[in-house]
């Protein structure tokens, strides 16, 4: 009887937490509102630090990530188009309740802020594994040592979702 509690327990809890992943696009995860993120350390993700440049909406990018320290890490955005500063994002990874979350703030190319003061944009961690990381509406895939993929769930105006790919090297 014992056994059959232990591994209804099991099966219980993975298929919780299977209905609290949903796939949104090709690489991109959601979490359900109510599930808890698996758990994680900012080591596990230390991978992502470096300098990073792309292309992407029209532009160069580039994106610069800090080496894990204080249970977090830190990152800058920027796009140039046209010679020309779009807007930039500061981004930070943090330990929260034995698991990450990234959040991020975006400026004008004048550092004007376009979130309230007291406002992040939040993606919490849906799943991870040695070369993925599954942010809620965020992906980081380690290609190799010199090369990533970003993708990231863009809102259209037309309120259609639309994953975007910010391929990266170092």
């Amino acid at each position: 009887m014992m056994k059959r509690l232990i591994l209804f327990s099991v099966i219980l809890c993975f298929t919780m937490n299977a209905v609290a992943q949903n796939k949104v696009s090709e690489h991109i995860l959601s979490l359900d509102s109510l599930a808890t993120s698996p758990k994680a350390r900012i080591s596990d993700v230390s991978w992502i630090s470096g300098t990073w440049k792309g292309e992407a909406f029209g532009g160069k990018t580039e994106e610069i990530w800090s080496n894990p320290l204080g249970d977090s890490m830190m990152a800058s955005f920027k796009l140039v188009a046209d010679g020309k500063v779009q807007f930039y994002e500061i981004e930070i990874i943090r330990e929260v309740k034995e698991s990450l979350i990234l959040q991020l703030k975006h400026f004008s190319g004048e550092l004007k802020g376009w979130e309230t003061k007291d406002e992040t944009v939040d993606f919490r961690l849906v799943k991870i594994n040695e070369n993925t990381v599954y942010f809620d509406g965020m992906t980081f895939e380690k290609i190799n040592d010199k090369e990533m993929n970003v993708y990231v769930l863009m809102l259209e105006k037309n309120g259609t979702k639309k994953e975007l790919k910010f391929n990266y090297k170092k």
